[in-house]
């Protein structure tokens, strides 16, 4: 097959998750048409066009940027067929019904382009039925594509080919789905449920059902088998509440119906649990209704007795006994897990060791190779080990024989044992199922390198599991500098060792004085021997700002000035990064908040992932941002205005200030373009791996186009009349209620810097005339109270104070 160009999507069902893979398709900038069903009336398109509607409120929303759901063309079946034609890639998302969606593909088949994909979103069909009426020529260019839910936010797509499936078909399918839609893949096998549902979902009954054996509330589940263990925040019921407990049931009743005793021993624990079949005939189907596992009133949180058929406070927590122990290295964490005596403990060892049985069993089944298994938990359920990866860490032999002592002794779901290969031959003996030259695959009896497609050589730091070997981005390459705060290295790979990468060390990447210090020499460092320099870490955030706590001693001690003198330091360094002489380019993916927002900004370029939270949120400490932050608001303001036929700077100055002065945060990297912290110039990336090697390249070719800085020039200022008509709308919301008094204090300052000050409107100042008076208004903020009480709830309780 050529290269897959996609110039065009069509979904079929705009249901729940084919209008939220539509608006992906948005995010990433494929032009996509969502069908449904003709309704009758003049529109007939009325009901994907309601769906289109309703994604801009859903949360956690599923476009970038609300309003590009009119991006998305309506369509239905009876009047626009015939744009098919136009469509590389057609997506079938619609209900579960191998009739009906049999039923669609006859209808739709002969509007399809020759050389077109089809692929079902089916969650788990068998795909290998599904195509059994397809014409001949479309079967090879059919396959399953399974998306999780919320699509934008989940990492994982299950591709599933048919006997009859190309190979360079699902490879170039593999291609637009890493690249364009920024998602990791995993091959699943034609059985039930695929891979991540299978082992996620007997995972979430297994945890029911030993709930329910001993004794335990949803709360106190949760709580357990949340971050403490590893795995998604919101545990395993309240999950499920996100989920839709219609959509687990309905994947629950396809192990039901799809397998059997023959097919899976663990078949008899596959039920409906009561309390799941309770709030299905209540109509609590979770998050959707608004009431599931939980529900709330008012603030409080209530959770589903089933006993008292009603809901009861929530909020218990697991005793800390067991947090402590999962905190432990693994081997020491399962061995007192498995000989705990209360209930929390044999409840956590009891779904570990269902999770190693099960997935043990069913590997060869639903997977090539114990890779696929882990990393499709990790990228569909948020663990972030696998079961595979925790049991070869806690020690292959010694965890394979608790399991199996407890399947003989009937402790077990089944009595099946654990396969031959877990206890004889390579496994056993090198101790597990990924060893340097790949993952375990029964079927071959080999460890099997990961698949490698040219898209992958885009990920320079590709994702793996333990056990893998691979370059650690935190050693690789050549070090040209490196102290606890900042490193400065380049790749070893020729091609892309001639751009300087700085690294931040410190927590959560905050720029303390000494990372001040690495980027300056980083700039040094790049315009005397390298092409270029990108910041980028391979961990999130970007940064969160800047290290209040590694300053405040300094001002314990020396007082304001020496806050005055760190600010300054922080202003000159981002300053030499924008008139740096080699281009210079931010490598933004997670957050980027205060100082981070301000390191991005200042460089020349900046390359986003997609999920990118980029914004000034100094209020929430009560100062305001003094590294050139408003500076950049107040000169991008002039730069809009001089590109406009008007003169009048304030309408270009207003939400630059309003995003300041309100902390607000893009919630995508396109929401951040439209708050101007990211220009139409910069880069956005889908997926997050990726993101390094497009920063190289872009630095490279911005050298290699014989890159200069911008020369520094003056730009006009809105001055003191500016100034006083924004007072005037601050105090309407002061008085409205919407901003407390001190809020007020600080907006009026950021007024002050954003509008150059005490001057006539349209006075040219510089950067650095600005920046004086924003650490003029810092200097002032810090000394005061308030303001050290909110720096202070924030450093212990890590939540913003507003008093």
């Amino acid at each position: 097959m050529s290269r897959f160009q996609v110039r065009r999507v069509a979904v079929l069902g705009a249901g729940v998750m084919g209008a939220q893979i539509a608006a992906h398709l948005v995010n990433v900038r494929v032009p996509v048409i969502l069908f449904d069903l003709p309704k009758d009336g003049a529109d007939k398109s009325a009901i994907a066009r309601q769906a289109i509607a309703n994604l801009k409120k859903l949360k956690p929303s599923p476009l970038g940027v609300a309003d590009e759901a009119e991006l998305i063309q309506p369509a239905n079946y009876d009047e626009h067929l015939g744009l098919l034609a136009e469509c590389d890639l057609v997506i079938e998302a619609i209900a579960e019904r191998m009739d009906w969606k049999h039923q669609l593909y006859a209808r739709i088949a002969p509007h399809l382009a020759p050389h077109a994909i089809l692929a079902t979103n089916t969650s788990g069909l068998s795909i290998g039925q599904l195509a059994e009426p397809l014409p001949e020529a479309l079967r090879p260019r059919f396959c399953g594509i399974h998306f999780f839910n919320p699509p934008r936010y989940m990492p994982l797509v299950e591709l599933i080919a048919t006997a009859q499936t190309l190979a360079d078909v699902l490879d170039a399918l593999e291609g637009f789905v890493t690249t364009t839609l920024g998602k990791n893949v995993v091959r699943a096998k034609d059985t039930p449920n695929f891979v991540a549902n299978r082992i996620g979902i007997a995972g979430m009954l297994s945890t029911m059902r030993e709930a329910e054996r001993y004794g335990l509330t949803f709360d106190i589940v949760d709580d357990l088998t949340g971050k403490r263990l590893g795995r998604a925040s919101s545990g395993t019921f309240r999950t499920a509440d996100v989920v839709g407990l219609d959509t687990l049931a309905h994947v629950i009743r396809t192990m039901q119906t799809q397998l059997s005793p023959e097919t899976d021993p663990f078949y008899d624990t596959f039920a409906t649990p009561a309390v799941l079949q309770a709030l299905l005939d209540k109509g609590h189907l979770g998050q959707k209704t608004k009431a599931g596992f939980y529900k709330k009133a008012g603030r409080d949180v209530l959770r589903f007795d089933l006993a008292k058929g009603d809901y009861v406070p929530a909020g218990a927590k697991a005793d800390e006994v067991y947090g402590r122990m999962l905190k432990k290295p693994a081997p020491e964490r399962l061995r007192l897990l498995r000989n705990a005596e209360g209930p929390q403990g044999r409840f956590l060892w009891a779904i570990l060791r269902n999770g190693f049985h099960y997935a043990a069993v069913h590997l060869q089944t639903i997977a090539e190779t114990a890779r696929d298994v882990d990393q499709a938990m990790r990228w569909g359920f948020g663990m972030s080990q696998g079961p595979f990866e925790l049991w070869q860490e806690a020690g292959w032999l010694d965890v394979a024989r608790m399991v199996q002592e407890d399947i003989d002794a009937g402790r077990a779901l089944c009595r099946t044992p654990l396969p031959e290969w877990v206890f004889h031959g390579p496994v056993a003996e090198r101790g597990g199922v990924h060893q340097p030259e790949g993952s375990w695959n029964p079927a071959t009896g080999r460890f099997e390198p990961p698949r490698t497609l040219p898209v992958h050589a885009r990920q320079l730091y590709r994702e793996r599991v333990f056990g893998e070997t691979g370059p650690d981005w935190r050693t690789d390459g050549t070090t040209v500098y490196e102290d606890d705060a900042i490193r400065l290295w380049t790749l070893a790979r020729p091609g892309l060792d001639d751009v300087l990468i700085a690294s931040l060390k410190t927590k959560m990447h905050a720029i303390s004085p000494a990372v001040v210090e690495g980027l300056d020499r980083a700039v040094d460092e790049a315009e005397a021997r390298f092409g270029g320099l990108v910041v980028w870490s391979g961990d999130e955030p970007f940064s969160v700002g800047a290290d209040l706590q590694a300053t405040l001693p300094a001002f314990a001690a020396m007082g304001v000035q020496a806050i005055e003198s760190v600010e300054s330091e922080m202003q000159r360094v981002m300053l030499r990064l924008r008139y740096a002489l080699v281009p210079t380019v931010a490598a933004v993916r997670g957050m980027a908040l205060g100082g981070g927002c301000e390191l991005a900004v200042h460089c020349a370029r900046r390359v986003a992932h997609m999920e990118s939270y980029i914004g000034l949120v100094e209020v929430g400490v009560g100062l305001i941002p003094g590294a050139g932050g408003l500076t950049y608001i107040a000169r991008r303001a002039a730069e809009n205005a001089r590109l406009s036929t008007g003169t009048d700077l304030l309408p270009f100055l207003t939400e630059g200030f309003k995003a300041a002065a309100m902390a607000t945060v893009g919630t995508s990297a396109l929401e951040s373009r439209k708050l101007g912290y990211l220009l139409d110039s910069d880069l956005i990336v889908p997926h997050r791996d990726e993101l390094l090697f497009v920063a190289l390249r872009t630095a490279q070719a911005m050298a290699e186009a014989g890159y200069r800085p911008p020369l520094k020039r003056l730009f006009p200022v809105a001055g003191r009349s500016g100034k006083a008509t924004i007072l005037g709308s601050l105090v309407n919301m002061r008085d409205g209620g919407f901003m407390t008094a001190y809020d007020f204090e600080i907006a009026s300052r950021i007024a002050h810097v954003v509008t150059g000050g005490d001057v006539e409107p349209g006075t040219l100042v510089s950067e650095e005339y600005l920046m004086k008076l924003e650490r003029e208004a810092f200097c002032a903020l810090i000394t005061q109270p308030k303001t050290q009480e909110r720096i202070m709830a924030l450093l212990n309780t890590g939540k913003p104070l507003r008093n």
